[in-house]
């Protein structure tokens, strides 16, 4: 999971249960938010409470999931339908060729989903991660404007 940009503040986090949690280094602030994660609270309280800045927490939680010391507590609620995915899949077709299924499969997997499970609040983030393939500026931007227009329309 990608904790370097977005807002993380909203996202919410458990220990993971490991033998070998003795042979990692960990840092104050590592320390302290690992300690702090229920799997109930959300990485902005957790910052409020052990007194850090949204920096530092990014820092620390980035590097806790690296070693995979903590993972995602996804509370998905609603879900895209599959008439989004279809027109995100046409959509991407569109703009980059026949591939755009593919690339649409490897996105969600990047962000830990499939299309039968992937949240509504990220769908924003979906559309920002799959726009980066499309290396031509007007068709990159059409794409996000008519994924935009859809996602208004559904109330995503």
């Amino acid at each position: 999971m990608d904790l370097s940009s977005g807002d993380i503040s909203t996202l919410v986090f458990k220990p993971v249960v490991r033998d070998d949690l003795g042979n990692f280094s960990l840092d104050g602030h590592m320390l302290s938010v690992l300690m702090a994660l229920n799997g109930k609270r959300t990485l902005g309280q957790v910052a409020q409470q052990a007194g850090l800045n949204m920096a530092t927490m990014r820092d620390a939680a980035s590097k806790l999931v690296a070693l995979k010391l903590i993972e995602s507590v996804e509370s998905i609620g609603r879900v895209l339908d599959q008439d989004f995915m279809q027109f995100l899949i046409s959509e991407l077709s569109l703009a980059i060729g026949p591939l755009g299924e593919v690339i649409v499969e490897d996105g969600l997997e990047e962000l830990g989903f499939t299309t039968k499970n992937f949240p509504t609040h990220r769908a924003a983030e979906l559309i920002n991660l799959l726009a980066q393939e499309i290396q031509r500026d007007e068709k990159r931007t059409e794409f996000k404007q008519n994924m935009v227009k859809i996602i208004r329309e559904k109330g995503y």
